[in-house]
């Protein structure tokens, strides 16, 4: 089991923080191993929207489809992930953001497993690590779309 949390304060607001993150087909642009991205489907439930999407992971040999369902709460500003199939045994994450003085905050929780053992140990020796390049990555997104 890896997990991450993070929490950083930003010069945007959390409006724009969220739809950044909540643009999934736009990853392939700018996170890092994201080969491609795909939306299955979106479903409008009212207060949320369910999305449905694939990501193609690959880094070095190893290259990998997951299927998830996004929970998009725009009133919450909340952005909910749960793994549906792939190489992962679990796979859930929680973005959050919240409007502060000069920009807003920005909270990421992330938990998974590999079904790989293999892989798991892999992944625990570069996790902390990759987990801050993808936050930085998002960081930067969002300068280039709101600097």
């Amino acid at each position: 089991m890896a997990s991450h949390s993070e929490t950083k304060k930003l010069p945007y607001t959390a409006d724009q923080m969220y739809a950044l993150v909540a643009d999934v087909a736009n990853y392939p642009k700018f996170l890092p191993w994201t080969a491609a991205a795909r939306i299955r489907s979106t479903d409008d439930k009212g207060d949320h929207v369910e999305m449905m999407a694939d990501l193609v992971i690959s880094f070095k040999v190893f290259r990998e489809r997951f299927g998830s369902r996004v929970l998009l709460w725009p009133e919450k500003k909340q952005i909910d992930t749960s793994y549906i199939d792939g190489p992962f045994r679990y796979l859930e994450s929680k973005w959050t953001f919240r409007d502060v003085d000069g920009g807003c905050e920005v909270s990421f929780d992330v938990d998974f497993e590999f079904k790989n053992r293999l892989l798991q140990g892999a992944a625990g020796m570069f996790f902390n690590e990759a987990m801050q390049r993808v936050v930085r990555a998002f960081e930067r997104r969002a300068a280039d779309l709101y600097g």
